[in-house]
């Protein structure tokens, strides 16, 4: 929330009419039509249209590089990128928090599955998940790794596997349940041992009582509403969500390059997908409140899983300013995975979470890194040895 002695601050740093919250735009419209300049209506006009085709229509995102549809699941679409029909499959799971998998593929330059291919990773699957429908309000994390199941034996039965934040921690589950399917791990801005650090996330799911989040399901009807998720992360960054992104579009509308950006970016940001209640309060409750991942107690498919049971080349990925997965939380997977500290690799990439999946420095530098490492053939992976 903005105090009021914030407020004049902010404004007198850039140049737009008092447009107010969102019900009220077309009102601040008809005024600023009235005693501003034709100039001025026109960018009133051109900043308004903006403000409608991203904040209010919220068309959904759409793929940027070709691919098809190979598998439809309950749960997810398997999507094929691939150029060829040679080498390991290359298995992204893309993250599951609310937005679309489009995350994956975002936009011309600032595309994963792009940079990827592009490095010899010919043989290229993402999980583009659905929203929940009502009838998937039971769904649990259970019927998510039955689906990837699915596709990895679609795939041949062994993948390098990438995951990307909640498809980070749901990618070591998977790998710890099935470690001979997984020929390669990549775990990106994934929460592994929630309890480290001092993430946003962190440290709300512990202010919480359950209650809080069993109340957000119920007034879904049994599902966690995307735009509920939407908000939440708005309210990390209430300032610029609110404020600061609309006073720099209107200082920008007249560039085109600005507005392409803007309309690109918030296309994704704005359009939400729901998540089953069940899957969503078991994932509060036993990972980010219980931590029972990292503690070898989480129970995958029917039987206790832990993280010792990776033995595979595994590459880690952080960013430097993440305030949703510190650092930490990724990193600490080193000393709970069965693989030889000489078979994990670390990094870290400038920029927040959501940078770290699209950036376009990012993707060039840290991910050129990663797409290399995934085409190096693969060491033999022998367990670490641990003292008792």
């Amino acid at each position: 929330m903005i105090t009021q002695t914030e407020a004049p601050a902010i404004r007198g740093a850039h140049h737009y009419p008092e447009v107010g919250v969102p019900f009220f735009w077309p009102f601040g419209f008809a005024t600023a039509i009235e005693e501003a300049a034709w100039d001025t209506g026109l960018r009133n006009l051109r900043y308004f249209n903006e403000v409608e085709k991203t904040q209010i229509v919220r068309p959904r995102p759409q793929w940027t590089t070709p691919n098809r549809v190979s598998l439809d699941l309950h749960t997810m679409e398997l999507r094929d990128f691939s150029t060829a029909k040679e080498g390991t499959p290359v298995l992204i799971l893309a993250p599951y928090a609310g937005h679309t998998s489009v995350i994956a593929d975002f936009h011309e330059g600032q595309s994963l599955a792009a940079t990827l291919l592009d490095r010899a990773c010919k043989r290229l699957f993402v999980t583009d998940w659905k929203s929940a429908a009502p009838f998937m309000r039971d769904y649990d994390i259970d019927n998510y790794l039955e689906e990837i199941n699915v596709a990895v034996e679609e795939l041949g039965g062994r993948v390098a596997l990438v995951g990307l934040c909640q498809g980070g921690w749901c990618a070591a589950m998977y790998a710890a349940r099935y470690p001979h399917k997984v020929e390669k791990l990549v775990l990106a801005g994934a929460p592994i041992d929630t309890d480290a650090g001092d993430g946003a996330i962190k440290a709300m799911a512990h202010a919480m009582p359950m209650r809080f989040y069993e109340d957000l399901v119920a007034a879904g009807e049994g599902l966690l509403k995307g735009a509920f998720m939407l908000e939440g992360f708005k309210n990390l960054h209430p300032v610029k969500q609110y404020v600061e992104k609309f006073a720099e579009l209107y200082d920008n509308v007249e560039d085109p390059t600005y507005v392409e950006r803007f309309e690109t970016f918030e296309r994704w940001y704005e359009y939400t997908i729901d998540l089953p209640g069940r899957w969503y309060l078991q994932a509060i409750q036993q990972l980010f409140k219980e931590n029972r991942l990292a503690k070898g107690s989480f129970v995958a498919l029917g039987r206790q899983i832990s993280l010792a049971s990776i033995v595979c080349p595994t590459y880690l990925l952080a960013g430097a300013k993440d305030d949703i997965t510190p650092s930490e939380q990724v990193f600490a997977a080193e000393s709970l995975l069965g693989t030889p500290p000489s078979l994990i690799r670390k990094d870290v990439a400038p920029g927040g979470h959501i940078g770290l999946f699209m950036g376009r420095n990012v993707l060039q530098t840290n991910w050129t890194e990663i797409a290399n490492w995934l085409n190096e053939a693969p060491a033999a992976a022998q367990p670490r040895s641990r003292s008792n």
